[in-house]
C-alpha cells in the first residue's frame, strides 16, 4: 500500500460560517461547498437546486448555426445523413442522441461506428469511401474527427459535407471540414469547455430545436444519454453538466428509455440511479459492445423501441461484459509482471502481442491505481502494429508527453488525463525510453506521491443524519465534484476483521463517541498494523447510510488510514 499525502483544504472560517448561516447548512457542508469554489448564497442555491438554469446559448459554439442549417437543408431535400461515432460510451450515447432526434424529424439517417480491432479509433478512409458509395451527403461525427485531417479532406473531395462534433484537444493544426464544433477552438465563445461529446450532441439538437423545431423526440428527452456520456467520459461535473446529469439520472431511474429499462432489468438495478450506477454498472456493460464485439450493439440498445429486442441486446451486452472482466484480469496480471521486470521508471510503458485491444485502457487505469505512475498499455497485432491507451496521474499531462514523443508514434490523440496511440513494434523501445525521459524531466515531485484531498477534519460526534442529507444535495459526484472526504484524528479501533474480498471492517470510537462501523474496500492489508496495542489512528472517509434489514445506521466508507501522531 502506497502511503498517501493528506491535504486538508484551507478555508476562510468567517466566510464559511456566513455561508452556513445564509443557507441554513451545517458548517461542514458549507466547508465542502467553499472548497469547491461555491462561496456565496446565489451560487450555492444553484449548486444545490435541481436545475442549473436555462444553460448556455448553443449558438455560441463555433459553426453551430452553420451546422444546423445544413442538417435542416438535408432533411428538407431528402439527403442522406450519417452519424459517425466513437465506440466508447460517449460516442455511442452521442450517436444515439443524434439518431433518435433527427430520425423523429423524418431524416434519412444512419449510423457508422468503426470496429475497434479492425478499424481503430476515429475516421478511416475505407469507411468514408463506403459512405460515399452509399450516397451519404452529410456526415456528423461524435467524439472523433479533430485530428482526422487526411480523412476529412477525402470526404470533402468525395462530396460529403463533414460536421465534426468533438471535445478532444488538439495542437496547432486545425481540420477543415464543412463545420467544426469543438469547445477548444481558439475562436470559441461558449463559456464552458467541459462538455463531452454527448453534451455537444445535446447542444446540436437544442440549437436545431430553437431554430427549426422538433419532431416526436424533444432535446430534453435525450438527457439520460447525456448523463451516461458525461459520467462515463469523466468530464467535470460542474456548470451545466450538473443540471444535465441530475435530469439524466432522473430519467435513468424512471427508465424512460426502452433499452435502459432492459439493461437495468438484466443487471438487477432497482434503486435510484446515481453517478456511481453509471460509472460502475451501466457504462461498463455498454462499453463492452465496443471492446469485444461491435459498438453498434450499444446504439441499437439505446435507440430500440421494442422491449423484446432491448432485452435480448441487454443480455448479450452483459454476457460480453463478463467475458471482458476475465480477459482484463488476465492481461492485468501479465502487465504487472512486465512492470516488475522493467524496474524503476517514472512512467509505465508496456505492450505485448496478443493482448486484447478492447481492454488496454482499463488495464492502464488499473496500473495507475496500483503504482501511481502514468501508464501506457499497447496491444500489438500480427503485423507488429500496436494500438494502446495512456492514462495519467493528477498533475501530469500525458497528451503533452505523447506529443513530445510523436517521432516514435504513428498516431496519437486525447486529453491531459487519457490518450490513445498507435506505434510500431520497431519503435516501441524508443517510445519507452523517451516517455521515461520526458516524465523524468517534466513530472513534478507532487505528481509522484498519491494525494488525498480532505474537505474537512471533523469529530465523529458531528456525523448526524442531517449532515448526510445535506451531502445528498451535493450530488451528482464525479470529476470536478468528488464525493466529500472527511477526516477524524485519534480514533480507537474497538473491533477489526476481514470481510468479502479483502475488505477491512472496523468499529471505531473517538473521544467517547458512540461506536461507528467502517468499511475499507480492498484495505485488508491494514489488518496486521491494527494490533490492538493502544494505538490510535486517523481515518479519511465518506460518511454514508448503511441500510441493513430495515435499519439505517451511519457508516464510514474509508478512503485511507494512518497512524496518529504519537502512536
Amino acid at each position: 500500500m502506497m502511503e498517501k499525502h493528506w491535504i486538508t483544504r484551507p478555508v476562510d472560517q468567517e466566510q464559511v460560517l456566513a455561508l452556513a448561516t445564509a443557507m441554513s447548512l451545517s458548517p461542514i457542508t458549507a466547508t465542502v461547498l467553499w472548497g469547491r469554489g461555491v462561496r456565496d448564497s446565489v451560487h450555492a442555491r444553484q449548486w444545490l437546486s435541481d436545475s442549473g438554469g436555462p444553460g448556455h446559448d448553443p449558438f455560441l459554439l463555433p459553426d453551430m448555426e452553420k451546422s444546423v442549417d445544413r442538417l435542416h437543408d438535408a432533411i428538407q431535400q431528402g439527403d442522406r445523413i450519417c452519424f459517425y461515432g466513437d465506440y466508447d460510451v460517449d460516442g455511442i450515447s452521442a450517436t444515439s442522441l443524434h439518431l433518435s432526434f433527427f430520425r423523429s424529424l423524418g431524416a434519412q439517417a444512419e449510423v457508422y461506428i468503426p470496429h475497434r480491432q479492425e478499424e481503430g479509433y476515429g475516421l478511416n478512409e475505407n469507411a468514408i469511401q463506403k459512405l460515399a458509395d452509399r450516397k451519404i451527403s452529410v456526415m456528423v461525427t461524435a467524439d472523433c474527427g479533430t485530428t482526422s485531417h487526411r480523412e476529412i479532406a477525402l470526404a470533402q473531395r468525395l462530396g460529403l459535407d463533414v460536421i465534426v462534433t468533438d471535445h478532444h484537444q488538439f495542437q496547432d493544426e486545425v481540420p477543415e471540414p464543412f463545420a467544426f464544433i469543438n469547445p477548444y477552438r481558439a475562436d470559441n465563445l461558449y463559456p464552458f469547455q467541459g462538455l463531452c461529446s454527448g453534451g455537444l450532441a445535446y447542444k446540436v439538437v437544442e440549437a436545431y430545436h430553437r431554430k427549426y423545431g422538433s419532431g416526436d423526440v424533444a432535446p430534453v428527452d435525450g438527457l439520460d444519454l447525456v448523463a451516461l456520456s458525461t459520467v462515463a467520459d469523466v468530464v467535470p461535473l460542474r456548470d451545466e453538466n450538473r443540471a444535465f446529469v441530475r435530469e439524466g439520472l432522473r430519467q435513468l431511474t424512471e427508465g424512460t428509455r426502452c433499452g435502459i429499462r432492459a439493461l437495468k432489468q438484466v443487471l438487477g438495478i432497482t434503486e435510484s440511479c446515481t453517478a456511481s450506477t453509471i460509472g460502475f454498472r451501466l457504462a461498463p456493460v455498454i462499453n463492452a459492445a465496443g471492446r469485444l464485439a461491435h459498438a453498434d450493439l450499444g446504439v441499437r440498445l439505446l435507440t430500440s423501441t421494442s422491449d423484446a429486442e432491448a432485452l435480448a441486446l441487454a443480455q448479450k451486452l452483459e454476457q460480453l461484459n463478463r467475458q471482458r472482466r476475465e480477459i482484463e484480469q488476465e492481461i492485468f496480471e501479465e502487465a504487472k509482471v512486465c512492470v516488475e521486470e522493467a524496474g524503476e521508471s517514472p512512467v509505465i510503458v508496456v505492450g505485448k502481442r496478443g493482448w486484447h485491444l478492447g481492454v488496454v485502457g482499463i488495464v492502464a487505469s488499473r496500473l495507475v491505481e496500483r503504482y501511481h505512475r502514468p501508464a501506457v498499455v499497447v496491444a500489438f497485432d500480427e503485423d507488429g502494429i500496436g494500438k494502446g491507451s495512456a492514462r495519467s496521474v493528477p498533475g501530469y499531462n500525458v497528451f503533452d508527453a505523447l506529443a513530445q514523443c510523436q517521432e516514435h508514434l504513428l498516431a496519437f490523440g486525447g486529453h491531459p488525463a487519457a490518450a490513445g496511440l498507435t506505434v510500431s513494434s520497431q519503435a516501441f523501445s524508443s517510445l519507452q525510453r523517451m516517455m521515461s525521459e520526458v516524465a523524468t524531466k517534466n513530472m513534478s515531485d507532487d505528481s509522484k506521491i498519491p494525494v488525498l484531498d480532505i474537505d474537512a477534519d471533523v469529530q465523529l460526534s458531528e456525523l448526524q443524519p442531517r449532515l448526510l442529507k445535506e451531502f445528498d444535495s451535493l450530488d451528482p459526484f464525479g470529476m470536478g465534484n468528488p464525493e466529500p472526504t472527511l477526516s477524524a484524528t485519534g480514533v480507537t479501533v474497538l473491533e477489526k476483521r476481514i470481510v468479502g474480498d479483502n475488505h477491512l471492517k472496523l468499529v471505531v470510537r473517538q473521544n467517547g463517541s458512540v461506536p461507528i462501523e467502517c468499511i475499507g474496500f480492498r484495505m485488508g492489508g491494514w489488518l496486521p498494523k491494527i494490533n490492538g496495542g493502544g494505538l490510535q489512528f486517523d481515518v479519511a472517509f465518506m460518511p454514508e447510510i448503511n441500510r441493513w434489514k430495515g435499519y439505517d445506521r451511519i457508516q464510514l466508507r474509508m478512503r485511507d488510514l494512518r497512524l496518529s501522531r504519537g502512536s
